[in-house]
């Protein structure tokens, strides 16, 4: 009905239906069934039809007064928000784990804030998930199979976790050959790792690991650090402890044993049309990751 009404209107302003017809570029015959069309619903004339002009009637021009204002509001509302769909500026919320965005995710903040100038990031570095639901947060960064179904989707890669300790301190109480010389040792461990299991590269062998640890943290990278000053095995994402991995301030410990990887996703509301910022954000996650090994199986 807004496309009859809009028509409506049209014909009003143009004087007469031949002159609509041309400025909508449409038959005249197809704008005259439309206005009767909408007289029948409407139950009432609104226009009177002579040989050259078509003047509204009575309850004509009480609803071209009514409507007219109403159509330019919503064309204004539109184009508004065009605007803010399909433009790349403004604020992107995004959620992610602390010590991923503060590491491995660092090239990513620096290419977006350098590739779109007008685009504003506010990064809330945590787990929780109130703000995507409440509408407070475009986008979120999740470690973990996803199963709400309010949310909608995107894998970005995966995660690795590997058991790490200082040179030192396998020197000082010897380095585990197997997974049950662990019991010996000290474990640094951190959520979400409170249950494990390891797995053979090359047997396939299983072992369910639920040793209880000397310290438990919230903070992946308290345990690495830890790690690094000799306190004991810490089980860490490879993604904060692959620097001292590499330059050899930590060694990977059971190597031939692995954790399984931890699947990572982008979600957002199911309920939302991605606006230009978001999908450029969300564009770019999947690139960076994409081109990071660290984030490959």
């Amino acid at each position: 009905m807004l496309d009859d009404l809009d028509l409506f209107v049209a014909i009003v302003d143009a004087g007469s239906l031949r002159a609509a017809a041309l400025r909508l570029e449409m038959p005249a015959p197809t704008l005259t069934r439309r206005l009767q069309a909408l007289e029948a619903r409407l139950g009432c004339k609104l226009l009177n039809r002579s040989a050259r002009r078509m003047v509204p009637s009575n309850e004509g021009w009480q609803y071209y007064e009514q409507c007219k204002p109403l159509l330019a509001a919503l064309r204004q509302a539109t184009a508004s928000l065009d605007a803010t769909l399909n433009r790349v500026e403004g604020v992107v919320r995004l959620m992610a784990p602390l010590n991923m965005a503060n590491d491995m995710l660092l090239p990513l903040w620096e290419r977006l804030l350098r590739d779109h100038p007008q685009l504003r990031l506010e990064l809330k570095l945590n787990n929780n998930m109130d703000d995507l639901y409440s509408g407070m947060a475009d986008l979120a960064l999740r470690v973990g199979e996803q199963t709400d179904p309010s949310l909608q989707q995107r894998r970005v890669g995966a995660v690795r976790t590997i058991l790490v300790a200082a040179p030192a301190y396998l020197e000082a109480h010897g380095e585990p050959e197997r997974p049950a010389e662990l019991a010996a040792h000290r474990l640094l461990m951190s959520e979400p790792f409170q249950r494990w299991k390891l797995r053979h590269r090359e047997s396939g062998e299983e072992v369910e690991w639920p040793v209880a640890p000397c310290l438990q943290a919230n903070d992946m990278l308290l345990t690495r650090r830890l790690a690094e000053a000799g306190a004991g095995i810490a089980v860490s994402p490879l993604s904060i402890c692959h620097r001292q991995v590499a330059d050899g301030s930590l060694r990977r410990v059971l190597e031939p044993w692995e954790i399984a990887v931890r699947p990572v996703y982008a979600v957002w509301p199911q309920r939302r049309a991605l606006p230009a910022r978001v999908r450029v954000v969300l564009d770019a996650l999947l690139a960076f990751a994409a081109a990071e090994p660290r984030l490959q199986e």
